[in-house]
Formats: structure tokens, sequence, C-alpha cells
């Protein structure tokens, strides 16, 4: 048996020919969760999923589809008096749009529920685990934020960016994280994960496994856009359980989220 540890799924070279880019329509039936009526109803008809294909101006094939959350209050573009923050949900090396465990469609709702709302965006990757156009990606999702609503502080290489928080995080190619001092990083990760072994989030930064992760993160990221959630809605928003865990493995599956060689072992 190998004892090797896996620090990245990421693979070098140009884009795969074999490999087409997710459309938004790949994922139908992904902009909700299964269980949204768990929040009290003067929340929950505060959300608004818009599928997305973004352009990105790369390529031919220059299209990512993701999922946007948005308070439906918001105000296009958001005025100085507003927060200006939104918060671009990643997942691994695979790509998808659900995220680890599917937390991804639960903390979209949640931050777009809050009573000043944080708009979310779950985003895909065209070619997953193909850094070069993973950052082309990411780049042209802060710039459709930009232009279209005014949002120009991120959680998620350049000032924009406010905060970072990685979950189960490879360490190669990861040496940026230099430049992202003094702002503030989270890594979480599991200690049983068999995929990228739990090394990778320690060496990043001294910091174990979290329990109830997708509340570190939902705290993280309002921290950052300047709110705090009060006691109302930690109860009645982020607390709520709006996934079962026997829900998760499907909705990683549909999502994308376990394309190989990702797994929950």
């Amino acid at each position: 048996m190998s004892t090797v540890e896996k620090t990245s799924l990421s693979v070098d070279g140009p884009k795969p020919w074999y490999n087409r880019p997710k459309s938004i329509s790949d994922y139908d039936g992904l902009a909700h969760l299964p269980h949204l009526s768990r929040l009290p109803n003067k929340f929950k008809g505060r959300i608004e999923v818009e599928p997305l294909n973004i352009q990105v101006e790369d390529a031919a094939d220059g299209f990512v589809p993701g999922f946007l959350h948005m308070p439906p209050d918001f105000v296009s573009p958001a005025p100085e008096t507003h927060h200006r923050t939104a918060a671009i949900l990643l997942s691994g090396a695979g790509g998808g749009v659900a995220g680890p465990s599917s937390m991804y469609l639960s903390l979209g709702d949640k931050l777009a529920a809050l009573g000043t709302g944080i708009p979310a965006l779950r985003l895909d990757f065209r070619f997953p685990a193909r850094n070069r156009y993973c950052v082309e990606d990411v780049s042209a999702a802060m710039a459709y934020l930009s232009d279209m609503y005014g949002l120009d502080r991120f959680v998620g290489r350049d000032e924009r960016v406010v905060g970072c928080a990685t979950v189960t995080s490879q360490t190669a190619e990861t040496e940026g994280i230099r430049r992202l001092a003094p702002r503030p990083v989270l890594l979480l990760h599991g200690t049983g994960d068999r995929t990228l072994n739990p090394s990778c989030s320690e060496r990043l930064y001294a910091f174990r496994n979290a329990q109830m992760a997708e509340g570190v993160l939902l705290d993280f990221i309002a921290k950052f856009a300047g709110l705090r959630v009060n006691d109302a809605e930690k109860l009645a928003v982020a607390d709520q359980r709006l996934l079962d865990d026997g829900e998760r493995t499907e909705l990683m599956k549909r999502g994308g989220d376990l394309r190989p060689p990702e797994s929950t072992d």
C-alpha cells in the first residue's frame, strides 16, 4: 500500500479535448434545497436564485455555469451605504456546484436569507483541476458581480478579496496564500479525508478540523461583510438543517462534485 500523501488533484497541461464544459442546464433542479420549507416564511421568501452561464474571455467555449443566490431586496448597483461583499463558493479540483457534503446548497440560501442578505455565487469550473482555466473562471465571476451588481469585495490574487475560507484544501500551487496576508484565512479539513490528506490544511496553517463547518463558514463570511448574525437569525436561519445526511451524496453527484478522482471516502 502506498504511503505517499496526496496534496493535489490538479493536473498540468492544456484543457482536455475530450471534456466538454458543463452548462447550467446540466444542473437542472439544483437551484434550491429539498427542504427550504424548514425556514420560517419571512426568511424563505427572501431567497432568489439565478442560474447563470458567465462568459469567460479566454476562449470560444468561454462560459462557466453557476447559481447566484441574491437577496430579493438587493439594489443594483449596490449603494455606498450597503455592504458590497459577495461570497464565491468554489468546489474542489473536480468542480461542481453543490460543494463538500452539498453544504454550498444550504450555505447559499442561508446567506441570502439573512436580514441584510449576502449574495453568494456557487461557481463550477469549465475544466476542473486545470488551475490556469479555473483562475480565469473566478476572475470572470468577480467581474460579472462587479459589473452587474456593484459588488467589489469578495470572500473567496487581487485587492478585492477581503477574506478566504477553504474546505479540504490541497497544498500544491497554493504559494499565493502568502499574498493574502494580513487578510484572514479560514481552513477546514476532515481528519478522515482519504482523497487529500488533512495535513494539506494543517500545513497551510495550524488549524484542526471544526464541527459545524457550514456554521463556521457562514459566520466567517458575515463578519467580513460587516454584518452580525443576531440571535433570531441564528435560530431561524443559521442553525436550520436544510439537508438531511442521506441526501448529501446524491446531491453531490448531481452537482458534479464527485467527478473522479473525488470521492466521499
